[in-house]
C-alpha cells in the first residue's frame, strides 16, 4: 500500500515539475548552441527540446551573423513541438522582445539610444536599435538637408526616440535632435570665448544671396552682404568661395539666440574719411556705373564710395527717359560732385554738368536772325516744334507761320518729318526756350509796303469790292477797308454804291496797326484835312471869304 502511495506521489510530483518548468509558448527562453549546420544553429532550449535558427537572425543589419557552438542565446518560443518534433524558436523575435524593453525604459527616462541606418524608404530610414526597427524621418536625419546619406549607412551612432506604440510595433528617432545638442554645447562654449570687437578667423561654409554662414569653430556667424566691403556687393560669390578662410570682425552676439553678425569691411579702412577731401565740389571725376534704377544711376567713384546721378541730372534734353537709355551697367562716364552728406554716406553727381548747356551753345552760335533749318518732331495746337543740333528742339508759334491769313490753317500744310527753313526771333537759356519764326524769312510785306507811310499821309488806294458796311480797297498789295462813315465828311456822300471796282480814290491814313497788319483809312479825313489847309493859306473866318471862294481859290492855286 505504501509502495503504491509513493508511486502516485512521484507521478504527481513528475507532472507538476513538468507543468512548473516547461516554458510557456510565446516566451523567452535561454538556449545553447549545440551545433551550426546548413545555415542554421541548432539550440537546446532544455526539457529536451531542440530547435533551429537561421543563422541570419543573429546578423546586425549589414554585419555577418557572429554565432559559435556552445553561445548561450536567448530566443523566443513560438511553439514547443512541430510535426517534426522540434521547437519552434525565434533569435530575432527575442531580440526585438528583449529591445522594445529596453527602449521602454530608454524613452521614459529619456536617454540616448543606439543604433544604426540599414535602408531607405518613402520619407525617410530604417535604423536597427539593436533588434527593434525604428522609422528615421528624413527632416530628422542632420540639422540641414542631406543630400548624400551614403556615408551614414551602417554606422553606430546615437539617437533619441521621439515616439514609440509597442501595440502597433511604431518607433519613431531622431538624429538631429543629439546633433542640435551638442551643437548647442558646443556654441555656447565657443560664444563664451567670443566679444564684440573680436577679428577671428572663419571658414566660409554656405552662400546665399544676402550673405554668407561663417564657421567660426563650432558655431556660425552670419556675415551679411553689406558688411564685406566698403563697395557696392551685388552677390557675396563676388569675393567669397566655400571652403575660403577669412578674417572678420564680431559685430554682434546675441547670447540668448546664439546669433553672430560678422563684418569684412570693418577690418579696413572707411574710404568715407577722406571723401570731403578728394571730391570737392564742382569738381569732374571718372567712374563706373554700378547700378540703374528709375530715379537714377548709381557711380562709382572708387571702392566703396557712391554717388548717385538724378534722372533730373543726367542730360540736358532728354528729360523724360529712363536712366538705362542713356547709360549703362559697368559704363565708364564723367561725372561732376554737386553736394556731399558725410552724415549720410550720400553723394550727388551730375552727368550732364559735364556737358555745356547746349541752349548756351546754341546762342552763341546762332544768334537772333540765324536761319536754321530741322525736321518737324511734334506738331501741337499752338505751333511746330523742329529738331536742332544737340538733340534740342525749337518751337514756331502759329503766329510766326505766315503774313497772311491764319495760322490755325497754316499748320495744316506741315507733316511731321518735314524739312522747315525758320529763323531765329529768341533764345532763352534761363527757361531752355528756342522761338523760330518761317515767315521771317521772306521779310515782313507789311513793314515794306508801309514804310514811309504815316499817320496823316495821304494815298491812292484801288476799290477793290463794294460792301454795305463800306468799300475794300488795296494799297500796294495789302487789303483794307474803309467804313462807311469815312467815306464822305458829307453825310448825303456815305454811300459804298457810288463807288465801284477799280476806282482809285485818295484817302488819309488814319492808323497803322502792326499787330493786325491793317492801315485805317479814311476819304471824310482827308477832306477835312484839306478844308482846314484851305483856310489856312486863303483866308480865315473872320475875313469876310466864303468858304466856296477860299476852296474855289484853292483849286485854282493847284491848278
Amino acid at each position: 500500500m505504501a509502495q503504491n502511495v509513493s508511486m502516485e506521489d512521484f507521478e504527481a510530483l513528475l507532472a507538476e515539475s513538468f507543468e512548473i518548468d516547461t516554458p510557456a509558448e510565446g516566451s523567452v527562453v535561454k538556449g545553447k548552441v549545440i551545433a551550426v549546420e546548413a545555415g542554421q544553429a541548432i539550440i537546446d532550449v532544455g526539457y529536451k527540446m531542440e530547435g533551429r535558427v537561421d543563422l541570419k537572425e543573429f546578423a546586425n543589419p549589414g554585419e555577418a551573423p557572429e554565432v559559435n557552438v556552445g553561445d548561450e542565446v536567448e530566443v523566443f518560443l513560438r511553439q514547443v513541438e512541430n510535426a517534426r518534433g522540434e521547437a519552434v524558436i525565434s533569435r530575432e523575435m527575442a531580440r526585438r522582445e528583449e529591445a522594445w524593453d529596453r527602449l521602454e525604459k530608454a524613452h521614459a527616462d529619456e536617454l540616448r539610444v543606439e543604433g544604426a541606418i540599414f535602408g531607405r524608404v518613402k520619407g525617410g530610414f530604417t535604423v536597427d536599435l539593436g533588434g527593434a526597427v525604428a522609422f528615421l524621418p528624413g527632416s530628422q536625419v542632420d540639422v540641414r538637408p542631406v543630400r548624400d546619406a551614403g556615408p551614414l549607412m551602417g554606422m553606430k551612432q546615437p539617437f533619441q526616440i521621439l515616439k514609440m506604440d509597442r501595440r502597433r510595433g511604431n518607433i519613431v528617432v531622431s538624429r538631429r535632435a543629439i546633433l542640435e545638442e551638442s551643437r548647442a554645447e558646443q556654441r555656447a562654449e565657443v560664444i563664451g570665448k567670443l566679444a564684440e570687437g573680436d577679428a577671428v578667423d572663419g571658414v566660409v561654409k554656405n552662400i546665399t544671396e544676402y550673405g554668407a554662414f561663417v564657421d567660426l569653430g563650432g558655431v556660425d556667424g552670419l556675415l551679411h552682404v553689406t558688411d564685406m566691403a566698403w563697395r557696392r556687393v551685388n552677390h557675396p560669390s563676388e569675393i567669397l568661395t566655400i571652403g575660403e578662410t577669412i578674417k572678420v570682425q564680431v559685430i554682434k552676439i546675441n547670447k540668448e539666440t546664439h546669433r553672430i553678425s560678422l563684418g569684412m569691411k570693418q577690418l579696413q579702412d572707411d574710404p568715407w574719411d577722406a571723401v570731403t577731401v578728394k571730391y570737392s565740389l564742382e569738381s569732374v571725376h571718372t567712374g563706373r556705373v554700378t547700378n540703374i534704377t528709375d530715379y537714377g544711376a548709381f557711380v562709382e567713384l572708387e571702392p566703396g564710395v557712391e554717388g548717385l546721378v538724378h534722372v533730373s541730372e543726367m542730360s540736358w534734353t532728354k528729360k523724360n527717359v529712363h536712366p538705362g537709355k542713356i547709360v549703362s551697367t559697368s559704363q565708364e562716364v564723367e561725372v561732376m560732385v554737386l553736394e556731399i552728406d558725410g552724415a549720410k554716406r550720400r553723394v550727388s553727381l551730375g552727368l550732364k554738368q559735364t556737358q555745356r548747356n547746349p541752349w548756351e551753345v546754341f546762342a552763341e552760335s546762332h544768334p537772333v536772325g540765324t536761319e536754321v533749318e530741322g525736321e518737324v518732331k511734334n506738331i501741337t495746337e499752338f505751333g511746330l516744334f523742329i529738331g536742332l543740333d544737340n538733340d534740342i528742339d525749337g518751337m514756331v508759334h502759329l503766329s510766326d507761320l505766315t503774313w497772311e491769313g491764319r495760322g490755325e490753317d497754316a499748320i495744316g500744310d506741315y507733316r511731321k518729318g518735314d524739312v522747315v527753313r525758320a529763323s531765329v526771333t529768341e533764345v532763352d537759356t534761363d527757361k531752355e526756350r528756342i522761338s523760330l519764326s518761317v515767315k521771317a524769312l521772306d521779310g515782313d510785306p507789311f513793314a515794306e509796303v508801309v514804310d514811309g507811310v504815316k499817320r496823316g499821309s495821304i494815298i491812292t488806294v484801288e476799290v477793290t469790292a463794294i460792301e454795305d458796311g463800306g468799300v475794300e480797297v488795296e494799297y500796294e498789295g495789302m487789303k483794307s477797308f474803309i467804313r462807311r462813315s469815312d467815306l464822305s465828311r458829307d453825310r448825303a456822300e456815305q454811300r459804298p454804291e457810288r463807288f465801284s471796282v477799280g476806282n482809285k480814290i485818295d484817302v488819309r491814313v488814319t492808323n497803322i496797326d502792326a499787330k493786325t497788319r491793317r492801315l485805317g483809312l479814311s476819304i471824310k479825313a482827308r477832306e477835312i484835312a484839306e478844308e482846314k489847309e484851305a483856310v489856312e493859306q486863303y483866308g480865315s473866318s473872320d475875313s469876310g471869304a466864303s468858304l466856296g471862294d477860299i476852296l474855289g481859290a484853292a483849286l485854282k492855286g493847284d491848278e
